[in-house]
């Protein structure tokens, strides 16, 4: 049979129907299942059969989103989380021992950055920052315990582009595991597995669910990998529940309607803040000024939501613009069907120092535009309106 499409899978991957012969596939809430008798409990339990056995190990809902995203990446299996930093944390936790070391780009989530410099040194697991534009570097990086290779792309919240497959490459050359967080961009836009990536973890409360309404997690990728993640999170208990599973396993049938509007929304808002009096300069991936301009044309289909622009003025004037917004919402989501606007250095990095922020293109006066579904006229509108307050 011909591979279906991209938008086709999102919306014809589905769990076996059950008697009832469901068009919607329902919502499993229980948090266990039975047995036909001793010897089918004995064998499940044996793993000699594949079957559901509690809602902390699977669940008909989390499969069929598992199932989704495998398709949409190109994955051969996953596992899905209640948020995406239980995937980040679960995912490394899982793959690393004490002694290990993790190579990672510098701009990377104020989160994840955290869980490097504040949580692993406790199992004594180290790590190395590179620099985006600095990938010569990374031989210098290695050491006998390196294991993992670790970017996003683009980056939160810079919206820099990495070369994926360069790091792919280097991975391979170096017998290390890649993970690549591609929650910016979504599966519709990129596929970091084709660029050399062994998993891809991404936050499903954002573009994935689209709305605002969950929070999830998920990472996916090569079998023997993911099994050792799915064990570990047996044990440990980050599992996704059935509800927010379905939630999202119904929004990924319409993200690629939803992100082409994003992107679409985006580009435009890039372009009018390119020629605002009140910026300093404009970041945005598929806007012909972005330094990775054609990088970004090579790995994505489109630019994705997110704008990312310095107002003038620093600090007062973020006070001025931020007080003044009237039709977005102040939020340190992104991916949603609103118009967030975020200040990084307050908010979502504010827990690095101010050299650290720096270190990552973090200015005082960045804003982080995530561009939503309204008409852009109104998001333009509401934006320009509070530029010229400052």
């Amino acid at each position: 049979m011909k591979k279906k499409k991209f938008e086709t899978e999102a919306i014809r991957t589905q769990i076996e129907r059950s008697k009832f012969l469901e068009h919607s596939n329902p919502i499993y809430l229980t948090s266990s299942f039975v047995f036909e008798d001793s010897e089918d409990m004995r064998a499940s339990f044996a793993e000699e059969k594949e079957r559901n056995i509690y809602s902390r190990y699977s669940n008909p809902n989390s499969s069929e989103f598992i199932e989704k995203v495998c398709k949409m990446e190109g994955a051969e299996d996953g596992f899905a989380f209640s948020s995406g930093m239980s995937a980040v944390f679960s995912t490394f936790a899982a793959l690393l021992d004490s002694g290990d070391h993790i190579i990672s780009a510098r701009s990377i989530f104020g989160s994840t950055h955290s869980l490097f410099t504040q949580v692993f040194p406790k199992w004594n697991i180290g790590h190395s920052y590179f620099k985006i534009g600095e990938l010569e570097n990374l031989e210098k990086l290695i050491t006998p315990k390196t294991k993992i290779l670790f970017a996003e792309s683009p980056t939160n919240p810079g919206v820099d582009i990495l070369d994926l497959e360069a790091l792919g490459r280097f991975a391979k050359k170096h017998k290390l595991i890649m993970i690549v967080d591609n929650c910016f961009a979504s599966p519709y836009l990129q596929q970091p597995i084709k660029f050399g990536a062994d998993l891809v973890i991404h936050s499903g409360t954002k573009l994935m669910d689209g709305q605002g309404r969950v929070l999830a997690g998920i990472t996916v990728g090569k079998r023997d990998l993911i099994d050792q993640i799915y064990r570990y999170s047996r044990i440990t208990g980050p599992a996704l529940s059935p509800f927010n599973a379905w939630v999202l396993s119904k929004s990924l049938e319409t993200l690629g309607v939803r992100v082409d509007r994003h992107c679409e929304n985006a580009l435009k808002v890039a372009e009018f803040l390119e020629g605002n009096k009140s910026v300093n300069w404009v970041k945005y991936p598929f806007l012909k000024s972005h330094p990775q301009f054609k990088l970004a044309k090579k790995q994505m289909k489109a630019g994705g939501c997110v704008v990312a622009f310095e107002l003038k003025g620093g600090i007062d004037a973020g006070k001025k613009f931020f007080d003044s917004i009237g039709l977005l919402s102040l939020s340190a989501n992104l991916g949603d069907t609103r118009s967030i606007v975020t200040h990084p250095a307050s908010t979502t990095h504010s827990k690095l120092s101010a050299e650290e922020r720096l270190e990552c293109g973090i200015t005082d006066g960045m804003v982080r535009v995530s561009v939503g579904l309204e008409h852009v006229d109104d998001i333009i509108s509401d934006i320009e309106q509070a530029l010229d307050k400052i």
